[in-house]
């Protein structure tokens, strides 16, 4: 198997600083914290906050490390699972379309979701979506000329088949 030209997977610390759900998790700490300390006779809510909160982060990071995505020149390789894995390929010349989805506060954190759609089987049932990824807009560009020199590679050409009703 050839070499992976990059190895990456969805990022935690940038869901944390890049999305509204991640900043909401962060702020739940150190309120609750404030709350426990300040002794405002909530009993222990304020630490079940934080502990919410550190759970969801677990849980989160429990996530992204289930998947890992690795690009060679050939292929996109998805591995997932932590006990029980799976290893799926997607040849980049099917790849039909790189997507690159952000928000503000996303392009603020430098990350993006990647969707991609093509003629593997792996994307058969919907698009391969990748949340959360780090300089998502280099690797989707990076994406895209190695799926443009898979396909001169093997010489092979995409052709959209349209219905128009007359």
């Amino acid at each position: 198997m050839e070499a992976p030209l990059d190895t990456f997977r969805s990022s935690t610390s940038g869901w944390l600083l890049g999305t509204l759900a991640g900043w909401g998790t962060l702020l739940l700490i150190p309120i609750g914290v404030v709350l426990a300390v300040a002794d405002v006779g909530a009993g222990l809510y304020p630490l079940v906050l934080v502990g919410v909160s550190l759970a969801i982060i677990l849980v989160k990071w429990v996530q992204n490390l289930a998947a890992t995505f690795a690009i060679t020149e050939e292929r996109l390789i998805i591995r997932r699972g932590i006990i029980f894995k799976s290893v799926d390929e997607i040849e980049l010349y099917r790849v039909k379309d790189v997507r690159l989805d952000f928000t503000l506060i996303n392009q603020m954190a430098n990350i993006g979701t990647l969707c991609i759609s093509s003629s593997d089987e792996t994307t058969r049932s919907g698009d391969l979506v990748m949340r959360h990824v780090q300089s998502a807009q280099d690797r989707r560009e990076q994406l895209r000329r190695l799926v443009d020199t898979a396909r001169q590679k093997r010489r092979v050409r995409e052709i959209d088949m349209v219905h128009e009703d007359i």
